[in-house]
């Protein structure tokens, strides 16, 4: 099962870093972005507005280097099936999210338009973090006591 999430996040990761080079391609030529989908159609007015950089940077390279290294992560793990890989990957999963959350609550509550492919690249880091939470499970440490110890029985009253 491990291995089927680790492609999942693998196959996330291409049409995320697809998406945001999308993005990044429309804001380095200056061309508007194709959108109209229903209440979707404010891609323009999101991608121009004060929010789109950070540090000078369009948040559209945040998102190729985001996408990127999930892409690295996961392709790595498949061939090294290595635990601190798993880990990074929920790691990087989790700060994407929030991210995500971040950047939705901007649109929602400063700039009050909505961009299809600003909710698109959120909705594949909510699945790439569902995905990331399932490859390498929490392991609890109750009292000094690891899941895989063997249980242990009180000791018989001494006569």
């Amino acid at each position: 099962m491990k291995r089927l999430g680790v492609v999942g996040i693998l196959a996330l990761a291409f049409c995320g870093l697809a998406d945001s080079v999308y993005l990044m391609q429309h804001e380095l030529s200056g061309t508007p972005l194709l959108c109209n989908i229903q209440n979707l159609s404010g891609c323009n007015v999101v991608a121009t507005s004060q929010y789109s950089h950070l540090f000078g940077v369009p948040l559209a390279g945040y998102g190729v280097a985001f996408y990127s290294i999930l892409f690295i992560l996961a392709a790595l793990e498949l061939v090294l099936f290595d635990r601190f890989l798993r880990r990074a990957l929920q790691a990087v999963a989790v700060v994407g999210m929030l991210s995500s959350l971040y950047f939705v609550f901007v649109q929602v509550f400063f700039i009050h338009a909505f961009c299809i492919y600003c909710t698109a690249s959120a909705l594949i880091t909510l699945l790439v973090l569902i995905l990331a939470s399932g490859i390498e499970p929490l392991r609890v440490r109750a009292r000094g006591i690891s899941p895989g110890d063997p249980p242990h029985l009180p000791m018989p009253p001494s006569a």
